[in-house]
């Protein structure tokens, strides 16, 4: 039975053995998905000390993507890109490193959510290593414009320096923005912490939708905070979540599962 995984610490609260095991009971294919709790002091090592073991390929959660990205002896474009990796295989005795964050982020909206992302204006909160992951695929879609907002307008002009070659995008501070916006994506965690970053109330309009990178089993302060001022629709990132696994089980099995009875099951579970 071929072996995988999720490496982050703490890792209890992980989703990813229930949704890859929902993916392997729809495809038939024979594996095992378990949860690792990797030392902060130890991560590299655990991960060498998987794969020599005969395990077959990892996700990487929070705190070590980045440092996966250090570790892994060859990475994908979009990994290289990202600077994190958040997926790894074994390929002819090489750690081979990728990032399935931001198509999964792209995935959920366009195909789970309907949303629009060509020739729409979109605005960016945060710029952190989860904004950075996103940025590719996101202006791979051609929106008129993607617009990096942050508290640090140097880390905003640093993503810019990064991603600017590939379409149209720009850093502001949040005082300085000019909306409304068609989609915001709020890429901090201050969700978790129930915070909001301090958005003027201009960015959005009766037609913005609206998108928190966080989930729970209640709605996101962000999210609440957007529909108070009268956005058109919120989201979490409960399908994001789903959508990244989905592209990880193609990497490692050569098969794209149906995201849309595990993303229903996790929903009703929340």
């Amino acid at each position: 039975m071929d072996v995988y995984a999720v490496m982050g610490n703490p890792i209890g609260h992980s989703k990813s053995p229930r949704i890859h095991g929902l993916f392997a009971a729809q495809t038939g294919e024979n594996l095992r998905y378990t949860a690792i709790e990797a030392s902060l002091d130890g991560f590299e090592t655990e991960v060498r000390h998987f794969f020599q073991e005969g395990g077959n390929g990892l996700n990487i959660t929070v705190p070590f993507k980045e440092r996966a990205w250090q570790l892994v002896d060859r990475k994908q474009p979009r990994a290289e890109l990202a600077g994190a990796v958040n997926t790894i295989w074994s390929l002819n005795g090489e750690l081979v490193g990728d990032n399935t964050d931001g198509i999964g982020l792209v995935q959920d909206l366009i195909g789970n959510q309907g949303c629009m992302l060509r020739e729409q204006r979109i605005l960016v909160v945060g710029a952190g290593g989860a904004v950075r992951g996103i940025l590719e695929p996101l202006l791979e879609r051609k929106p008129a414009e993607v617009t990096v907002a942050n508290r640090t307008l140097a880390k905003a002009e640093q993503l810019v320096e990064l991603f600017g070659h590939l379409g149209p995008l720009r850093a502001s501070r949040f005082e300085d923005l000019d909306g409304p916006y068609d989609l915001i994506i709020n890429g901090t965690s201050a969700s978790l912490a129930g915070e909001l970053p301090p958005l003027p109330t201009s960015v959005i309009g009766p037609h913005t939708q609206v998108y928190d990178m966080m989930y729970g089993n209640q709605e996101t302060p962000f999210n609440r905070w957007a529909r108070e001022q009268g956005a058109a629709k919120v989201m979490d990132g409960l399908g994001m979540l789903v959508e990244q696994a989905a592209e990880a089980f193609f990497l490692w099995r050569g098969l794209r599962p149906d995201t849309a009875p595990v993303l229903a099951q996790l929903r009703q579970r929340l």
